[in-house]
């Protein structure tokens, strides 16, 4: 039986990995900071923005299946290298089109490229580093997610006001993700399950989606990213727009001032809260998740005050924000280092790829639509309860505030799914570990499924 060790190069890898991880977030989330100027230009309704959304999520839940199989399969590094490129190129393409359509078209596309990056990541980092560090290991790689968020909030604002014209930005963004695209190539991969404590078969397993499906954990676990998903992306697709006709806000101060809600609280969430998450692991076997479910509690109660307080000091709806998804972001660090413990290396892509669907199709895919199409239900209805003659800007911000209540809805449902996961994580931590052990064979002999 072998030891449980660490990549020599884990920390060089999983550097370049979070970097690519950054301008995956900030490549994605130019959209939702530049969509009053679409909107405007292009005289949609909110319904429609949320359309933009969802076509780019669905796209990316589905495309991500085989995706994943292949990083199961195949080349990892290959495999984001090439997706690297796609998306990076699509992003710069976003900038030339010159409508509705055309937009919604290439966003589709760059959705098919970044399907290819988070599932061969994840397996990746599973290979890379042993169970006792993967909390961590995953915080730093999922703290592109708040840094590519701040990033895109604290400068895309500022692109657009010194190029006037919202198109500049997807053309400054393509450049660092084709670059990095180059380094992709000369990953030197690890074995499958090279940081496990028992060796595992590098051999193909016959019905692997099935496989995954009956892990009970990974079933709640699954219902649980569905929920925050749909939170996460309502609030990114429309938190912006929501402080500039709410709060009255410029386009850039609205901006910056999300990037501090969404962004500078994941700095601190995604690196304390991988410390405290692999710190609760090693005293309580499902510690992870009890904490996520608390965490969730937290954010659910925050996000539903501050909504409600309705036209408050900006400073105080900002603070108050803030804390809710700083506790948010602590679902990153626990629920996707819990799929590793569920998981057998083998088919941890392949898991990632259904996970992800699931969080897409039916959590992403659906928030920024059903958000938006709510908006416009209510800024009607307040039209209409003011008997007002025609629809204006006033309305629309009412509309807006009052649809985003889903969000800590949203929240309070991944709660309760995580609490529901953490009672049966030990059982199937434990039943993963025991097939690993079966297959265990003398040194130089290949072990079989």
């Amino acid at each position: 039986m072998q030891n449980s060790t660490q990549a020599a190069n884990a920390w060089r890898i999983l550097f370049l990995l979070f970097l690519a991880n950054l301008f995956n977030f900030f490549d994605r989330t130019i959209p939702a900071i530049i969509i009053e100027p679409i909107r405007m230009e292009w005289s949609l309704s909110d319904f429609q923005i949320g359309i933009i959304g969802t076509a780019f999520t669905i796209v990316y839940a589905i495309a991500g299946l085989p995706l994943g199989r292949m990083a199961d399969n195949g080349s990892r590094s290959k495999l984001m290298g090439w997706g690297l490129a796609a998306w990076s190129g699509l992003t710069a393409v976003n900038g030339l089109v010159g409508s509705f359509w055309a937009f919604l078209v290439v966003r589709m596309g760059v959705g098919i490229g970044e399907a290819s990056y988070a599932p061969a990541a994840n397996s990746l980092i599973g290979d890379l580093f042993p169970a006792h560090r993967r909390a961590r290991a995953m915080g730093i790689f999922m703290l592109g997610l708040p840094l590519g968020l701040l990033l895109a909030f604290f400068t895309i604002g500022a692109m657009v006001k010194a190029f006037d014209s919202w198109r500049a930005p997807f053309f400054i963004a393509a450049v660092p993700g084709l670059v990095l695209a180059v380094f992709m190539f000369f990953i030197k991969e690890p074995k499958r399950g090279a940081a496990e404590t028992v060796q595992v078969s590098q051999e193909k397993i016959d019905k692997p989606v099935r496989r995954v499906l009956a892990i009970p954990t990974f079933l709640w676990l699954v219902l649980a990213g569905l929920c925050f998903n749909f939170a996460t992306y309502a609030c990114n697709s429309f938190l912006v727009p929501m402080l500039q006709r709410y709060f009255l806000m410029p386009l850039h101060e609205a901006a910056v001032a999300t990037g501090i809600m969404v962004g500078v609280t994941g700095l601190f969430g995604l690196t304390l809260g991988g410390w405290v998450a692999d710190k609760i692991h090693q005293r309580v076997p499902n510690g992870r998740l009890l904490f996520a479910a608390f965490s969730l509690a937290i954010s659910t109660v925050t996000t539903a005050w501050a909504l409600h307080a309705g036209r408050i000091e900006i400073g105080v709806f900002v603070a108050v924000f803030s804390v809710g998804w700083l506790f948010a972001y602590n679902f990153y660090t626990c629920v996707y280092t819990a799929i590793q413990d569920v998981v057998e290396p083998r088919l941890r892509a392949t898991a990632m790829a259904l996970y992800f669907a699931g969080l897409y199709l039916l959590g992403g895919g659906l928030g920024p639509v059903v958000v938006g199409g709510l908006s416009d239900y209510f800024a009607r209805t307040a039209m209409a309860t003011a008997g007002a003659p025609q629809m204006t800007e006033a309305f629309k911000a009412i509309g807006l505030h009052d649809a985003m209540y889903l969000i800590p809805v949203a929240l309070l449902l991944t709660m309760v799914f995580l609490f529901l996961a953490s009672r049966c994580f030990v059982r199937d931590a434990k039943r993963m570990k025991d097939g690993m052990s079966a297959v265990v064979v003398p040194e130089g002999v290949v072990a079989t499924a």
